[in-house]
């Protein structure tokens, strides 16, 4: 696709993430996963999204739209701490760091300091995958890295905290320890310490996703401040994944819901994911160039399931950990903000990469 193309694409994936509501289609999880009109992880991961977007294109009207979106949603009362709802709060420091507005920088630091003093811990100091109505004690989920662990690693670098910084860096490298398949080079969509196992051992696609964003995003953050092995080890996980998601890669580019089963649906929002991530990683020098052709082939397939005014398809709802491989192929299939956000951050991807 032309520059062209893609930037207009790209408007509308992310004029469409604005409309989606929860009356377009039935909600079943306990917490509102739909509509972006609501603070919790698909909205925080959409914000993401939508500030890249911003970036990207310098339209001020999508910086009033994050502005009033915060606004709004603090006049409403937020909801309880916890990974998940701690997603948002990474748009929100970017948007402290550009407006240097008192309240969003209260807000940050509320909310990180509940983070490094409050939130619940596992066996080895994990950050426990604590979620609105479930306490999931003693489990590490790979999703936490992205909902929480950058948040803290942005907010740890704009006011230089050092061991807010420490514990930022800890989380990766206790997450891989626990969530890191050998075999594969993939990860596991949790842990459980009560029993010690990974559940169904899931080799969930979404999941991964969010290592392959995370990794790249965490290293841009925290620049210098990360020593150089560590640096290293990091990197070394994030090549190992990609080597095992070449392998299980289809043929027309996409990724399937359960990685190492092909007979699972394509998911849009993780193929979204690991091409947004892999074209990072070219872009930023942390793997080699010859990766760039297996990212813009994820993009091709993707293409195919964007409608005319820019709704993402075949995107997985909301997937909770099972100890069951059969309840991650029944999850059912519709749009979700965070498909459209995943695919608006490949597709800025995409614009940096033809820069």
């Amino acid at each position: 696709m032309k520059r062209s193309e893609i930037q207009e694409l790209l408007k509308k994936v992310n004029q469409r993430m604005l409309y989606i509501e929860k009356g377009d289609w039935e909600e079943s999880c306990p917490i509102g996963i739909i509509d972006f009109h609501l603070w919790e992880w698909p909205q925080g991961v959409g914000l993401c999204g939508m500030w890249n977007y911003y970036v990207e294109s310098a339209d001020e009207t999508y910086l009033q739209i994050l502005i009033q979106w915060f606004e709004e949603r603090i006049a409403e009362g937020l909801p309880e701490k916890n990974v998940n709802t701690m997603a948002p709060m990474l748009t929100l420091a970017f948007l402290y760091e550009k407006t240097g507005k008192e309240e969003y920088g209260k807000l940050c630091s509320q909310w990180a300091d509940w983070v490094m003093k409050q939130m619940p811990r596992t066996e080895d100091g994990a950050l426990q995958h604590i979620v609105t109505g479930n306490e999931n004690k003693e489990q590490v989920w790979d999703d936490t890295l992205f909902m929480t662990v950058l948040f803290l690693a942005k907010w740890s670098v704009i006011t230089e905290d050092q061991a807010m910084q420490q514990e930022a860096i800890y989380q990766f490298l206790i997450h891989i320890q626990y969530l890191y398949d050998r075999k594969t080079g993939l990860w596991f969509h949790g842990w459980n310490f009560d029993g010690r196992h990974n559940f169904a051992r899931a080799l969930w696609a979404r999941g991964n996703c969010w290592i392959t964003v995370a990794i790249p995003e965490f290293l841009s953050i925290m620049g210098e401040r990360i020593c150089p092995s560590t640096k290293r080890y990091l990197l070394n996980t994030l090549s190992n994944q990609i080597l095992g998601l070449e392998k299980v890669q289809m043929n027309n580019g996409m990724w399937t819901t359960l990685l190492d089963e092909p007979d699972t649906y394509m998911e849009a929002s993780a193929t979204a994911g690991f091409a947004c991530g892999i074209l990072k990683a070219v872009r930023l020098g942390y793997i080699p160039e010859t990766y760039r052709a297996m990212g813009f082939h994820a993009l091709e397939g993707l293409l195919s399931f964007i409608r005319e005014d820019g709704t993402v398809d075949q995107v997985s709802y909301g997937t909770g950990i099972s100890n069951q491989l059969e309840d991650y192929r029944k999850i059912p299939i519709l749009p979700m903000a965070y498909g459209q956000s995943l695919t608006v951050l490949l597709l800025c991807e995409v614009l940096h990469t033809l820069n």
